[in-house]
């Protein structure tokens, strides 16, 4: 099986969301990143609904989302707003 989050879409993810395509740091590129590693997921989850271990992984990872969103809205509001619109998340 291939690993589905190969370096160059992580690039890819970090240029589009990110300063650069070396931006890891940024909480849009991580939110960008988390929602790329969610989506996968939750396909995953809804195929294997006896998975336990991959559920928990995505609720901590949907955790860490929403505390790295919170963040960016505390901080800059219209970064917040950008980033939900962008990659269409609710709320």
């Amino acid at each position: 099986m291939a690993e589905y989050l190969q370096a160059d879409k992580k690039q890819e993810i970090f240029a589009k969301y990110g300063k650069s395509n070396k931006d890891t740091g940024s909480p849009e590129s991580q939110i960008a990143l988390f929602s790329y590693r969610i989506n996968h997921l939750t396909e995953h989850v809804k195929r294997n609904k006896k998975d336990v271990v991959t559920r928990r992984s995505l609720l901590r990872l949907v955790g860490k989302r929403r505390r790295l969103l919170d963040y960016l809205r505390e901080i800059d509001i219209e970064r917040y707003r950008n980033i939900v619109k962008e990659l269409g998340l609710r709320r």
